[in-house]
């Protein structure tokens, strides 16, 4: 046998065995998946949003490279995984309000996928292709990524065509299905102009998140954003930080949903949308915040002044794992001591905790939903005066801004509670001498929406039913700060996770000892990590 048949019969056997070998379902998967029945519910929820004659464009996120030719782990779109459930790249998914006529059928939706590759298979992973999105996802009309240049879709008869922020930072691979492909067709079939990614994203963020109760906080954080010549804000942000009022900010609102259409469009519909979880997600997302808990109270029952900050991270991580979470929904912020006044520390890099307090923002994602919980104990297992007198005080502002997490009270009185509480309580203390000071000490928002993302979508009005919030008020005084001493270094933040109902809140995250007698008689139980021994690096 010749080598270059050789070589022809492997190439030949690939691609005829290519679906036995790849396409054929993982054995051993997790059960609790959401269902294609849920996605399809989506997407039908989308089109009851929808105006007449209008279509709905989402892309896939792009890869991204770890490390020369080896990728991150792939993170999906999480707004095209919850309208079709697929998780590859170099996808796109269209959704119509009305049916498109196609000869003798019709269709309201059409997902493009990535195409199924043997060789690529055997190195990277299986791959759902067209007929898996057909059987494991529902879909009817299913093509690879290839043939949507050539699709017979005219995007500009439709009165509008909705897309997010279209991504810049997509690199190709020389394929006609890639997502940098995906996108240049679809800016050429609907005529969309290249714009400033940035500035899209602060004129989203203000017609989607700011309100005129929150706007103090949204102006300071665009003007730390536009403070040298090097950014420049876009005209619409610009007039909004030249008088930052009410009346501008609705005026400013009107004009992004002139300039901007299909995405300011996009974003609310998916806000509206993902803001409020069903049945199908809250089992999701309570499992990802009851593994989170169980990792928090572990670490409580095992950490020593002798670890390290890295070593309390690997403790949570291997909680999350072994209770079946993929990844952490983000960068876990593990900060002992003054580490602990950086808000989103994730170094965690200190070789010791040595007798100080340990801030840990850690939470599990689990099918795609992430957990955001919060705890700060002392590594010694004993809180000083100074630091109980700190957590009592976050700890109470949470205790009054949970009484109002109930249906129908205004988002932004939350807000409006923590920093009440704080300032009143910092004051007291002798830490503060007036309410303007407090964002020294407490400089971010009090609750967030979550779900897909750890910031997820959602309303800023009125709270709603199965809305799922975080309450996490918290001091930081870093050293140097205009207060005794005796202060300095304590950083506190608790974070629970918070499902609205009707007449009252459910918090989520209550497997994580909050009280700090709770937290100190945590410290005294055995934890089953105490019986670990490693051998010594030589």
């Amino acid at each position: 046998m010749t080598r270059s048949f050789f070589r022809a019969l492997v190439v030949l056997l690939a691609l005829t065995g290519s679906s036995r070998c790849f396409g054929q379902a993982a054995e051993n998967l997790p059960t609790d998946y959401l269902s294609k029945e849920f996605h399809a519910g989506r997407r039908q929820a989308l089109r009851d949003l929808m105006p007449a004659n209008s279509v709905t464009v989402i892309f896939s996120y792009p890869e991204q490279v770890f490390s020369n030719d080896v990728n991150y782990v792939y993170h999906p779109n999480p707004d095209l995984y919850y309208f079709s459930g697929y998780k590859e790249p170099n996808s796109v998914l269209l959704v119509f309000k009305d049916m498109q006529a196609d000869g003798d059928s019709s269709y309201n939706e059409v997902l493009f996928v990535r195409h199924r590759d043997a060789g690529r298979e055997q190195w990277t992973g299986r791959r759902l292709g067209v007929e898996g999105a057909k059987s494991q996802l529902g879909f009817k009309r299913v093509y690879n990524g290839e043939d949507f240049a050539k699709f017979p879709v005219d995007f500009k008869k439709f009165a509008n065509v909705y897309y997010d922020n279209l991504p810049e930072d997509v690199t190709g691979d020389g394929s006609t299905g890639e997502l940098k492909k995906l996108i240049a067709a679809f800016r050429t079939k609907a005529g969309i102009p290249d714009v400033d990614r940035q500035a899209v994203s602060d004129m989203n963020l203000i017609a989607n998140r700011t309100t005129p109760q929150n706007l103090s906080r949204m102006v300071t954080f665009f003007k730390s954003r536009y403070n040298n010549d090097l950014t420049k804000a876009s005209p619409l942000v610009q007039e909004l930080l030249a008088k930052p009022d009410s009346a501008t900010l609705m005026a400013v609102k009107a004009k992004i949903g002139n300039t901007l259409g299909g995405t300011a469009g996009f974003g609310a519909f998916t806000s509206k949308l993902r803001g409020v979880k069903t049945t199908e997600e809250l089992a999701v997302l309570k499992k990802a915040i009851q593994i989170s808990s169980l990792a928090h109270l572990e670490v409580m029952k095992a950490v020593k002044p002798s670890m390290s900050e890295r070593e309390v991270e690997g403790i949570m991580t291997y909680v999350h794992k072994r209770y079946g979470a993929e990844d952490e929904g983000y960068a876990p912020i593990v900060g002992a001591g003054a580490n602990g006044c950086i808000l989103h520390y994730e170094e965690n890099s200190a070789t010791k905790i040595n007798n100080q307090l340990l801030l840990m923002d850690v939470g599990a994602e689990y099918h795609g939903y992430s957990a955001d919980v919060t705890r700060t104990v002392p590594a010694n297992g004993k809180f000083t005066e100074e630091q109980k007198a700190i957590y009592q005080l976050v700890y109470d502002a949470q205790e009054e801004i949970f009484k109002l997490c109930k249906a129908g009270v205004p988002y932004a009185s939350l807000e409006q509670k923590s920093a009440e509480v704080l300032t009143a309580g910092l004051i007291k203390l002798g830490i503060i001498k007036n309410a303007s000071e407090v964002r020294r000490y407490y400089p971010h928002g009090c609750s967030h929406h979550l779900g897909l993302d750890v910031h997820d979508k959602g309303g800023r009005g009125n709270l709603e039913e199965n809305w799922v919030i975080t309450v996490e008020p918290g001091i930081y005084i870093p050293a140097g700060s205009p207060c005794d001493k005796k202060w300095w270094n304590i950083g506190i933040r608790i974070e629970d996770d918070v499902q609205i109902g009707k007449d009252g809140g459910t918090n989520l995250s209550i497997d994580a000892p909050r009280k700090w007698q709770d937290v100190e008689k945590a410290a005294t139980e055995k934890s089953i990590f105490e019986a670990a021994k490693f051998p010594k690096l030589k």
